[in-house]
């Protein structure tokens, strides 16, 4: 038979081979998602402070998933053991699966040695949102920390990730700061390996 061929049948979802496929999700869908996430979540809470805790515990699921995925698709299920490795993955690799683009700094603190930081002008789920005054410095990076805090956890470098805004000069709209602060356990651990 001319032009017939052999058409694979997976019997299972998991048989299935990981192909890039479509990575884009549609902006206006994410950000109506996002915003029931957001809604949802502050009728369950108090305060500013719970909202943002859930909001990052939401993240923290993506970012382990992020990082199994990545790791099993890019990276032959190896995974990064070094600081500045994981650092550069969080920052590059992860950062442009999610926003489709690089972060925009990456940053050591100057103040400790265990903090780190990564920038961005104007992160996508505080792009469409306004705060209301009532609810002060409440801040939806809180998801993108929980997202990133998901993956170097998961990697195995525990740490402190929580989300500022940093005014800028001649800017409307304050930049966020994700403020990533390690374990003492994982600067020993860099301090072996050299």
């Amino acid at each position: 038979m001319i032009g017939a061929g052999k058409i694979k049948q997976y019997g299972n979802v998991l048989d299935k081979p990981l192909t890039k496929g479509k990575q884009e999700v549609s902006l206006s869908a994410f950000a109506f998602l996002f915003s029931e996430l957001v809604q949802y979540n502050q009728t369950q809470v108090d305060n500013i402070g719970e909202l943002e805790r859930r909001l990052e515990d939401a993240g923290y699921a993506v970012g382990a998933r992020v990082l199994e995925l990545l790791c099993h698709r890019d990276k032959g299920n190896r995974r990064e053991t070094r600081l500045l490795g994981i650092l550069s993955f969080v920052h590059s690799t992860v950062w442009k699966v999610l926003f489709g683009k690089v972060a925009d700094s990456l940053e050591k603190g100057t103040e400790h040695e265990d903090e780190y930081m990564i920038s961005e002008k104007e992160l996508l789920v505080n792009k469409f949102i306004s705060i209301p005054k009532d609810m002060g410095t409440f801040n939806c990076g809180a998801f993108v920390a929980g997202i990133v805090r998901g993956v170097l956890d998961c990697a195995g470098f525990p740490a402190v990730v929580t989300a500022h805004f940093v005014p800028m000069e001649g800017q409307q709209r304050p930049r966020t700061t994700i403020l990533i602060k390690f374990a003492e356990e994982v600067l020993r651990r860099e301090a072996r390996l050299g």
